[in-house]
């Protein structure tokens, strides 16, 4: 099967990750990164979920509740489905899509072990958008930095939500900093990512992405940090955006 076409992928990133469609389920691999930071994302798109959608900013639901019960999001560019999986065992009706398909095959066959039913598609984002599909929230998360136009990849994902529903985007900034510690330090003296993840020209500055937002007919609503303890060899949220970051947005309606 050929990846999908796109203007807002680039093919050589598509290519890597379809190579690398085996690692993503071992948490002491290269995806390993991926998994744990993960809790910090679900923990993110939950909360701004239930606060801005189910309208609900009490404390967390006790632990066996599903937060998300009913709320549709899409996982944009989903690799092997983490993201995906967490979303959905907290009951939401997840659609991932991904240009690779590889990374599609296992995302399904591990769905199927762990009991999962997740929409799983090889397209492209702009696929999903063309055929009318609306969505509570979008979430593209470590993806922008890997696309060819991230300006108009942020106006398409817009388009994908429900009016009011809420974007969520990580990535990493353009930094001094990024550089040393999100290339130097995690590709080539660690090896905690493959050599070639990442490249610094295609990192993006909150502001910048800020802007693309409110081009796109939404605001943001929160931007975060998300900072490596190096004794603890653990993340935690912070307000240090200088390497990698999250921001959610909301579409207006």
């Amino acid at each position: 099967m050929s990846s999908p076409h796109s203007a807002s992928v680039d093919p050589e990133d598509v290519a890597r990750f379809n190579r690398l469609a085996e690692l993503w389920w071992d948490r002491n691999g290269k995806m390993g990164i991926l998994h744990e930071i993960n809790p910090i994302r679900v923990a993110y798109i939950r909360d701004h979920v239930r606060r801005f959608i189910r309208h609900d900013a009490s404390a967390l639901n006790a632990p066996g509740d599903r937060p998300l019960e009913g709320v549709r999001i899409a996982d944009i560019g989903c690799g092997g489905g983490i993201l995906s999986e967490s979303l959905a065992q907290l009951g939401a009706h997840v659609t991932g899509v991904d240009p690779a398909p590889n990374n599609i095959a296992i995302a399904k066959r591990h769905a199927e072990t762990s009991g999962l039913d997740i929409d799983y598609r090889n397209i492209t984002a702009e696929e999903l958008a063309a055929a009318g599909e609306q969505f509570d929230a979008v979430a593209a998360l470590e993806v922008i930095e890997h696309v060819e136009g991230p300006r108009e990849f942020v106006a398409m994902l817009g388009q994908l939500l429900k009016p009011g529903g809420l974007l969520f985007l990580a990535t990493i900034d353009r930094t001094t900093k990024s550089y040393l510690l999100a290339i130097v330090a995690a590709e080539y003296v660690f090896g905690w990512v493959p050599k070639g993840t990442h490249n610094h020209d295609k990192f993006i500055r909150p502001d910048e992405l800020s802007s693309w937002v409110r081009q796109g007919g939404m605001r943001e609503i929160d931007r975060v940090g998300m900072s490596f303890q190096p004794l603890t060899r653990s993340w935690r949220k912070s307000h240090d955006t200088d390497v990698n970051y999250l921001m959610a947005a909301r579409k207006a309606g």
